[in-house]
C-alpha cells in the first residue's frame, strides 16, 4: 500500500465504539469533514457485524444528515462478495470508507488479500478517509488484538494477536477500553513487544491519525495511551502460559478531545502543542508519509 507519492493520502480514524449517531454526531462530523471536498460519498462496510440490517440504516441516516451525497451500505458476508467487481469499483470511488463494529477476525478473514481491501487502500491513497468503530477500529492497525479477557489479561498468552488491515503501523488499538476494563490487555501485549504503542479507545471517543503520525483525540470520551517502549523489566519470557506477568515502568496517558500524542516521539501533546504539531503539518501534511509507514 506504500506509494512514492504521498500527496493525496487521506486520514485514518479509529473510534472506540458506541459513538453518537443521533444527536450532535461529534465524531462522525469530523470523519465527514476530513473527506475530500469534491467527494462526500460514503461506503459503510458491515462485514464485521452479525446484525448488518440493524447497523447500516443508522449510519445511512447519520451520514445523510451530515450532507453525504450518497451512502452505500455494504454487508459483504463472504470472500466471494469481496471479489465482486461492482463492489470494488464502488468502494474505490468514495470519499469515506467506514468499517462497522462486530468481530474483527471476521473482517480480516473476509477482506484480507481481497480486491475489496485493495480498493479501500487505493481510495485512501487518493484522499479518502478510512474510519472504523469498535472491531472496525481495532482492525485498522497492522497488528490486531482479536481476543483476551478483560478481567485479568495480564497473564502470558492471554491476549491473542494477528495481522490487521495494515493502515497504521506501530499501534495496538483496543476499543470499549474503559467501559470493559481492558487495561491489562494492552499491558500484556506491550510486554511481548514494547515497540508497539497501545491506544485504548473509550466509547464515543476516537483518534485521528494524521500524516505526520500525530494522534488527535476527538469526542467526549477518553483515549488512553499505554506506552511500554521504556519498559525496564518483565518476566514474560521466563514464565509458562497462563502465569501472571510482571512489568516494570509502563507509562500511561489520558487524552481528551483537543489533546494529542506524537507516535514516534512518544510525547503527550496538550492543545497548544497539538496545534503546533498540526499547524506545522498544514503545508506539508499532503506530502509527508502516510500513517501506515
Amino acid at each position: 500500500m506504500v506509494s512514492e507519492n504521498f500527496a493525496n493520502y487521506g486520514h485514518v480514524i479509529a473510534i472506540g465504539g458506541a459513538e453518537d449517531k443521533t444527536s450532535d454526531l461529534e465524531i462522525l462530523s469530523r470523519v465527514f469533514a476530513l473527506a475530500p471536498e469534491d467527494n462526500k460519498t460514503v461506503a459503510v462496510i458491515a462485514t464485521a457485524s452479525s446484525i448488518p440490517d440493524e447497523v447500516l440504516p443508522a449510519y445511512d441516516r447519520a451520514f445523510r444528515r451530515l450532507g453525504a451525497t450518497d451512502v452505500h451500505g455494504l454487508e459483504v458476508r463472504d470472500r466471494a462478495q469481496a471479489n465482486e467487481v461492482e463492489i470494488t469499483q464502488l468502494v474505490g470511488d468514495v470519499g469515506i470508507v467506514f468499517f462497522t463494529g462486530g468481530d474483527q477476525l471476521r473482517l480480516t478473514h473476509i477482506l484480507g488479500g481481497s480486491p475489496l481491501l485493495e480498493a479501500v487502500r487505493e481510495a485512501y491513497k487518493c484522499g479518502a478517509v478510512v474510519a472504523g468503530t469498535s472491531a472496525g477500529a481495532v482492525a485498522l492497525s497492522a497488528t490486531m488484538i482479536y481476543n483476551g479477557a478483560a478481567a485479568d489479561a495480564l497473564r502470558k498468552d492471554a491476549v491473542k494477536m494477528t495481522l490487521g488491515l495494515g493502515f497504521v503501523e506501530g499501534l495496538l488499538i483496543d476499543s470499549h477500553f474503559l467501559e470493559r476494563g481492558r487495561f491489562t490487555r494492552l499491558m500484556e501485549a506491550g510486554a511481548t513487544n514494547p515497540e508497539h504503542l497501545g491506544v485504548g479507545l473509550g466509547e464515543d471517543a476516537a483518534v485521528i491519525v494524521h500524516s505526520n503520525r500525530t494522534l488527535e483525540a476527538v469526542g467526549p470520551g477518553h483515549v488512553i495511551i499505554v506506552d511500554n517502549r521504556n519498559l525496564v523489566s518483565s518476566n514474560i519470557t521466563e514464565i509458562k502460559t497462563g502465569d501472571p506477568v510482571a512489568v516494570e515502568h509502563v507509562i500511561m496517558h489520558a487524552l481528551i478531545s483537543g489533546h494529542g500524542y506524537d507516535i514516534d516521539g512518544r510525547r503527550y501533546l496538550d492543545p497548544a502543542a497539538l496545534r503546533t504539531a498540526l499547524g506545522a503539518n498544514v503545508e506539508d501534511s499532503r506530502t509527508s508519509r502516510p500513517p501506515g509507514t
